[in-house]
């Protein structure tokens, strides 16, 4: 596990690519990248403060995996309302940033291997659906799309 010093291997990445963008002169994907690094950043300063819930713990892949997310999804929203107000352009920009972001998550797991996970999860706590969605969740956390975990969820246990 990488301490506060060394970079994490997404981290890594981002820099090296914004590196590579600046050089490049690519506005758009600086941006982005820059404010990838800036939510790393700020989640690692709040995590100093005593009053937080992750006080003293610094960051991993899986976090800086959730908060790559949390922008992608920021960043999709945020598309979805520029279109309702008539604003085409800046929902292109979102949906742009969106697309440099997701390069930097893991790859999805296909359906196939969201039942295999769930089939395994059935076999080893039994059929109940309270029991079955929080675990394939955590086992698919980051990989693949929740509502469609669920979907297939309720598919097998039905």
């Amino acid at each position: 596990m990488p301490d506060e010093t060394t970079p994490s291997a997404i981290e890594a990445r981002i820099r090296a690519d914004l590196t590579a963008a600046q050089r490049a002169r690519e506005q758009l994907r600086i941006d982005a990248l820059r404010m990838a690094l800036g939510v790393f950043h700020n989640e690692e300063v709040d995590r100093r403060h005593p009053g937080h819930k992750e006080h003293g713990r610094p960051l991993n892949e899986d976090d800086r995996v959730a908060l790559l997310q949390r922008q992608i999804n920021q960043r999709r929203e945020a598309a979805e309302l520029y279109r309702k107000g008539g604003r085409i352009d800046l929902a292109e920009k979102e949906d742009q940033e969106r697309a440099i972001l997701e390069a930097y998550l893991p790859a999805k797991m296909t359906d196939a291997e969201v039942r295999e996970v769930v089939a395994g999860l059935i076999a080893a706590h039994g059929k109940d659906f309270r029991t079955i969605m929080p675990l394939a969740s955590r086992a698919t956390k980051g990989r693949a799309d929740g509502r469609r975990v669920q979907e297939i969820v309720r598919e097998l246990i039905g």
